[in-house]
C-alpha cells in the first residue's frame, strides 16, 4: 500500500496548488530548487535573554533558542514541514531536527556524529533544551556510538558495499518501502538540518541540503558579525549572530514560506513567547503527530 501515497514518515497531500504541484517536475532535485537566504540574529537581544534565564536557574544555549523558534513556527505553519519524494508531497509525521556535533568538544580528533531529535509542536522553549540536552548527552564521548556511528563503521567495513547499500535505500525509500524504525535514525530525513559554525571558528554559511533524504530547510549559524545601526538617533555598532538558510523552495508557496519565516524572526526577537506552549496547533490534514515528553 505505500507505494499508493503511505509513507512511514509522511502523509500524502494531493489539495495542493497547481503551480506548486507541477514545480518537482521541472525540477526534480532538491540541490535544482535550492534557495539561500540570509538572517541576522540580534544578538544582544538573546544574550540578556539567556541571561535573564540564568537568573531564573534556567540555561538556555543561542542553538536552543533558534530551534525552539523553529519548532514553534512549524506548529503555526505545517506547510514548510513537507517533502517532496518520487515528485509527489509529503507532511512530516514529525518535527525533527538534525545536528552534527563533536564527541569531545575539547579534542576534534575525537570525531564527530550525527544526532536527529524529535519534537512536540506544543514544546516550549525549556521542552525543546530538555530534548537537546539528553540528546547530546546520549552522543559524547568515544565509547558512545550511535545507530548512525555503527552502520557507517559497518558499511565501510566492506568494499563496494556503500554504494550498493546506499542505492538499494534510494529505491526503498523512492516507493516508501523503507521500514519506519530505520529513517527514524537516519539524520537525512529530518525537517531541519542546523550547523553551528560558530562553535568551531567558522563562519556562517549557506549549506546545501542533500538529495539523499528529505531534508528541506538547512540553517548555518556563524561567528558574530558588527554592523552600524541606527539606534535612538544615534549611529552605534551592534552584534548580530548571521544565519545563512538553505529552503527547498517546491515545498511549499513564496507565500508560506514569507509567513513562516515572518513568524520565526519574530519568536527570535521575543524569545519569552517561548517559554509557554502555543495557544493551538495547525496540521495538514489527517497529519495530526505527537512527540511524548520528557520526564524527569
Amino acid at each position: 500500500m505505500r507505494v499508493f501515497g503511505f509513507r512511514p514518515d509522511g502523509r500524502r497531500i494531493k489539495n495542493i496548488d497547481p503551480i506548486v504541484q507541477i514545480t518537482p517536475y521541472l525540477m526534480p532535485m532538491r540541490c535544482d530548487a535550492q534557495v539561500f537566504l540570509q538572517h541576522s540574529v540580534d544578538y544582544e537581544l538573546l544574550t540578556r535573554y539567556i541571561a535573564a534565564q540564568m537568573q531564573k536557574d534556567e540555561k538556555v544555549t543561542f542553538m536552543q533558542v533558534i530551534i525552539a523558534a523553529y519548532v514553534r513556527t512549524v506548529s503555526q505553519h505545517p506547510e514548510v514541514n513537507r517533502f517532496i519524494m518520487n515528485k509527489q508531497y509529503y507532511s512530516r509525521k514529525n518535527c525533527t531536527v538534525a545536528f552534527t556535533m563533536l564527541k569531545d568538544p575539547q579534542d576534534p580528533d575525537c570525531g564527530e556524529t550525527v544526532v536527529k531529535i524529535k519534537f512536540d509542536p506544543t514544546d516550549t522553549i525549556y521542552d525543546v533544551r530538555d530534548r537537546m540536552n539528553a540528546a547530546v548527552e546520549k552522543g559524547r564521548g568515544v565509547e558512545n556510538k550511535t545507530f548512525v556511528d555503527k552502520l557507517a563503521a559497518g558499511v565501510l567495513a566492506i568494499p563496494g558495499l556503500p554504494t550498493v547499500i546506499v542505492a538499494l535505500v534510494r529505491l526503498l525509500d523512492r516507493y516508501g518501502l523503507c521500514p519506519g524504525a530505520f529513517l527514524d535514525e537516519l539524520p537525512f530525513y529530518t525537517g531541519m538540518f542546523i550547523t553551528n559554525n560558530a562553535s568551531i571558528g567558522l563562519h556562517h554559511v549557506n549549506h546545501h541540503i542533500y538529495n539523499f533524504g528529505n531534508t528541506s530547510l538547512f540553517f548555518g549559524m556563524g561567528l558574530l558579525e558588527r554592523k552600524a545601526v541606527m539606534d535612538h538617533g544615534s549611529i552605534r555598532m551592534k552584534r548580530f549572530l548571521p544565519i545563512g538558510i538553505t529552503a527547498d523552495e517546491r515545498v511549499c508557496s513564496g507565500a508560506h514560506y514569507a509567513g513562516f519565516f515572518a513568524d520565526m524572526e519574530h519568536f527570535l526577537e521575543h524569545p519569552e513567547e517561548l517559554e509557554t506552549p502555543p495557544e493551538s496547533v495547525r496540521y495538514d490534514e489527517n497529519a495530526e503527530y505527537h512527540e511524548p515528553k520528557l520526564v524527569h
